[in-house]
């Protein structure tokens, strides 16, 4: 817990040592299994890292981060374990709330890719079994929501990881995303982890096959169905991708990625539009009067909300369950 805490506040040892000015072996062994920590040292860390002394006599343990990772490009492992602390400190709280409120597991089948064959094919049969209408999803979350798959939001201090899931009491799936998401990439890091969630999570894939594909291709399918989408896909221009965006709520580029997939679109016209994206300098961010509403999350606020009522606690007392401080329940809790 001492690790958890120091890596969600982006400390590494040393200034963690610096912080509370101490040594770095003393700091090391703060975070070694066998100590017990004192009253003293315990105040010194809850002063310094801004959590209260409960925090670090909690129950539990840090799970590592897998395979579900969306980013778009090498993040550094100091950034990366400030998300998974974060990411752990939500597991560990929610793993509080569900047990105490005898919540049901979300409502998940098991989609094998090589059974089925494609991950296309497991998108499709998921669509079926969850009786989506065709076309264009309205809110993903929504879905998700309904089936109990538990949303949040997260500041992930870099643009360059969008999300992941983390399974709470290895029975209730949580996915966390950035908190500064537009709205189509929101919903695409929601189809990704529904993907790994589906198809990798209780089926042992191989370790050959690259699974961050896979969910790439469930994700595309999942939001933009090949058959019900290919018809849209004939000359494509960028006014004709920013009208399809719209209907679709997928960014456009990910509209001419389909497109090329599909073989709707060559290599070469591929490249041609990619282009004009570079010409109009709308590659990295497409037009703002082109965004896509941003998702919001209802369950885990409405949970909280629900295990507060029952039990008659104040925000400060429900902070003090979830071992935050309040404005640290506040902020990560009431978006």
């Amino acid at each position: 817990m001492v690790t958890i805490a120091r890596e969600s506040r982006g400390l590494t040892l040393l200034e963690l040592a610096e912080a509370m000015k101490i040594s770095k072996s003393t700091a090391w062994r703060l975070e070694q299994p066998d100590l017990i920590l004192g009253e003293d040292m315990t105040s010194k860390l809850s002063l310094t890292l801004k959590y209260p002394d409960s925090f670090f006599y909690q129950k539990g343990e840090s799970l590592p981060m897998w395979l579900s990772y969306r980013r778009r490009d090498v993040v550094a492992a100091k950034v990366l374990s400030q998300i998974e602390a974060n990411i752990n400190i939500y597991r560990l709280n929610l793993e509080q709330v569900l047990t105490s409120m005898q919540w049901k597991e979300a409502s998940l089948p098991s989609l094998d890719v090589i059974k089925l064959g494609t991950p296309q094919e497991c998108a499709l049969q998921l669509r079926r079994l969850w009786k989506i209408e065709k076309g264009a999803i309205n809110n993903i979350s929504e879905i998700l929501e309904q089936h109990n798959i538990l949303l949040i939001k997260s500041e992930f201090g870099t643009e360059r990881v969008d999300g992941r899931f983390v399974m709470a009491s290895r029975k209730f799936p949580i996915i966390v995303t950035n908190r500064s998401l537009l709205g189509d990439r929101q919903r695409f890091t929601l189809a990704y982890q529904l993907g790994h969630l589906v198809m990798h999570l209780h089926t042992s894939p191989g370790f050959e096959r690259d699974l961050s594909h896979e969910a790439n291709l469930f994700a595309a399918e999942f939001l933009m169905p090949a058959k019900e989408i290919k018809d849209d896909l004939t000359d494509l221009s960028l006014p004709k991708l920013a009208e399809l965006k719209k209907k679709w709520k997928v960014s456009m580029q990910a509209l001419v990625y389909r497109a090329n997939d599909l073989e709707m679109l060559t290599d070469n016209q591929k490249r041609y539009l990619l282009q004009q994206f570079n010409q109009q300098n709308i590659r990295r961010r497409e037009p703002p009067e082109l965004d896509i509403p941003t998702e919001q999350y209802k369950l885990v606020r409405d949970l909280i909300t629900q295990y507060r009522t029952k039990q008659k606690l104040s925000v400060a007392k429900m902070a003090a369950f979830l071992h935050l401080e309040q404005d640290d329940f506040l902020q990560r809790y009431n978006d």
